[in-house]
């Protein structure tokens, strides 16, 4: 019986040659089957309460998140200088590792998208039907828009005097500056969520799954400490959607249409790049 056992520990261990590229182990037909499609309408996920509740915690996600940002950036802004305050690195981090916990908390409910472009790119990929993504999409907003609004509530005064952390185009840059850093800032995100979440590396690896809220709050972070300086960062429409909602003023909607142009491009782009160049996946089916 032991020898049996230490036979069967050899054969794992020499099942692939060492010229074998590294990362490629689990590669094969036996070990990984790609799921199919997600159905462009599910009627029958309307009659599910695990659908209800994933666009529930989409609701309280985008709440929470929107709530610890827009009070970072006020806190930010009300503060005589940036060394008296936690500065533009602060702002950063506050929205990645707000994104990294909701993703961590929610990912088992509704997937942790927490974002309209996240969710967008999704979709393209055939990740999940339009019926939720739509939901997840209205949710998302309608939580933004209480999180704003809640913020509000606590400081009406210097809220409006602050621009309750609305994004626009910043002075010196134009709207093609401000579009270009939201198309690639998006890009990188929703790319890294791909990354992050992809089932075929998740059957290869499996830390993979645990990790992925880290890379995609780490992502975040990063494009904020980019992109700050030119819009004040968005590359989420409900984000920028419900700061501009609750603030309402001409200067937070005259570029709002960036808002959202720009991210669902990006997220296009990303959910173009993985699933065609990177997975090559319609070229695996004309295969089959």
């Amino acid at each position: 019986m032991a020898e049996n056992k230490e036979e069967d520990v050899n054969l794992g261990a020499n099942k692939y040659r060492e010229t074998q590229p590294l990362g490629t182990a689990a590669q094969t037909d036996k070990d990984y089957k790609e799921p199919p499609p997600a159905p462009l309408f599910e009627p029958g996920e309307l009659s599910s309460w695990s659908f209800y509740r994933a666009g529930i915690a989409e609701f309280m996600a985008t709440f929470l998140f929107l709530y610890i940002t827009i009070l970072t950036v006020m806190g930010l802004k009300r503060s005589d200088s940036l060394c008296s305050s936690v500065g533009v690195q602060g702002v950063a981090w506050a929205f990645g590792g707000m994104i990294f916990a909701l993703v961590y908390c929610t990912a088992g409910i509704s997937g942790g998208h927490i974002n309209p472009a996240v969710t967008f790119g999704l979709f393209l990929a055939r990740k999940l039907s339009l019926t939720r993504a739509v939901f997840y999409i209205v949710m998302q907003c309608l939580g933004a828009i209480c999180g704003a609004g809640v913020v509000k509530g606590f400081m009406v005064g210097p809220y409006e005097r602050l621009q309750g952390g609305a994004n626009f185009v910043n002075p010196g840059y134009t709207k093609g500056d401000g579009l270009g850093a939201e198309i690639i800032g998006t890009f990188v995100l929703v790319y890294t969520v791909f990354s992050a979440t992809d089932a075929k590396r998740s059957a290869r690896d499996s830390h993979v799954p645990i990790l992925a809220p880290l890379p995609i709050g780490f992502a975040v972070f990063l494009v904020h400490l980019a992109t700050i300086p030119i819009t004040g960062t968005g590359i989420n429409p409900a984000r920028s959607l419900g700061a501009a909602i609750i603030y309402n003023k001409d200067e937070a909607w005259d570029d709002h249409w960036i808002f959202w142009v720009g991210p669902f491009i990006g997220a296009a782009l990303a959910a173009v790049y993985h699933q065609i160049i990177i997975r090559a996946i319609p070229f695996k089916s004309s295969r089959s």
